[in-house]
């Protein structure tokens, strides 16, 4: 799945990385507010769903390859994380849903969410 139909499922408003949507695909989804999770389970072709709107979500997503971000909860994303993202050609999109509601509607969509198999 593309980041383009991320943003349309989601209907999620884009942060930064427009250019980039139909580029960008997904294999898999993770939602989790502890970046210790994130390390543990994902791999570079995996959609974060978060709430977490500081350094550390980039600094994690730019160690593991990641190359899009949906920050949930209606939260606003500050502009030295939109720079940083930017910098490192990821894809930030907003949802105003819960990280509940937005898994689920990634999940019902056919993107998958990780297993710790998955990683190598």
């Amino acid at each position: 799945m593309n980041a383009a139909e991320v943003a349309r499922i989601l209907d999620a408003k884009i942060i930064c990385g427009e250019d980039r949507l139909n580029d960008v695909e997904f294999d898999s989804a993770f939602g989790s507010d502890m970046m210790s999770d994130v390390l543990a389970y994902v791999k570079p072709t995996t959609l974060l769903l978060t709430g977490m709107v500081n350094p550390h979500v980039i600094r994690t997503a730019e160690m593991l390859d990641i190359k899009g971000i949906v920050v949930v909860r209606g939260k606003s994303v500050p502009e030295e994380l939109v720079e940083e993202a930017e910098e490192q050609d990821i894809i930030i999109l907003a949802s105003d849903e819960t990280m509940y509601t937005t898994c689920g509607k990634m999940y019902a969509s056919g993107l998958p969410g990780c297993k710790r198999s998955d990683i190598v």
